[in-house]
């Protein structure tokens, strides 16, 4: 994998690199960068895979990089390294993949790179059996933290997301059904079982293959099936026969 550093301090730039050599021998630094506009320019020229992007720089800060690129469009893995927590919720709403806090810690390092493989991985494979533990999600003033196992299903509304939780409680999201298909589509729990739906299987009590195909889960909740789901979803339930 290749990547671009872009930070104003060179010492940080430096201990980056230091420690991808060692910890993540797999990414090569192809450029190293000092401010925003000669970052672009290298990710322009360049095509990194992923790019380790500083937030508070002189002229302008890394969240100003939504006026260089079509935020939603980038095709590289957008990793913030910021020594203030305060800006994780923005960082998360630039689509970025992840939020490192300096000092970075070098396992926290390589969880980020291990995740990035996966996600390029299943970009090819749609389904692994990866479990994804947790996910981060933006509220109105803060990230909030979801264990998966919690997630009895996701609803696309539109731009929005209503997460189900096994306790009955549903948070609103501003990402839409997509972007969650995107970032749980290695863990082999979530399926997209209809244009608006995504399911998590540990839930599902009963299929009904009436009406176009309904899914029973816990609470007394149906969800309805799209037709060309319902073999997948058969194919993925150990089926006891005569």
């Amino acid at each position: 994998m290749k990547a671009i550093i872009i930070d104003d301090e060179n010492r940080a730039r430096i201990s980056l690199e230091m420690m991808l050599k060692e910890f993540c021998p797999e990414v090569e630094i192809i450029s190293s960068c000092e401010n925003l506009n000669e970052g672009i320019q290298a990710i322009n020229k360049q095509k990194p895979d992923i790019v380790f992007l500083d937030i508070e720089m002189p002229n302008f800060s890394g969240l100003d990089i939504d006026k260089f690129f079509d935020i939603n469009k980038i095709d590289f893995f957008l990793v913030f390294t910021t020594a203030y927590e305060e800006y994780a919720l923005k960082a998360f709403k630039l689509n970025a993949f992840d939020y490192l806090l300096k000092p970075i810690n070098h396992e926290d390092l390589i969880n980020t790179v291990e995740r990035i493989k996966l996600k390029q991985t299943t970009q090819i494979i749609p389904q692994t059996n990866a479990p994804i533990e947790k996910i981060a999600v933006p509220t109105a003033n803060n990230l909030l933290f979801i264990e998966t196992k919690n997630i009895i299903y996701i609803k696309g509304e539109g731009a929005y997301s209503d997460l189900i939780l096994k306790d009955k409680k549903n948070i609103l999201v501003s990402k839409n059904l997509k972007n969650f298909e995107e970032v749980l589509g290695s863990d082999s729990r979530f399926i997209r079982v209809q244009k608006s739906y995504i399911v998590n299987f540990d839930y599902i009590v009963s299929v009904s293959k009436t009406n176009g195909g309904t899914l029973h889960l816990i609470n007394d909740i149906q969800i309805p099936i799209a037709t060309d789901k319902i073999q997948s979803i058969l194919d993925k339930i150990i089926i006891l026969k005569k």
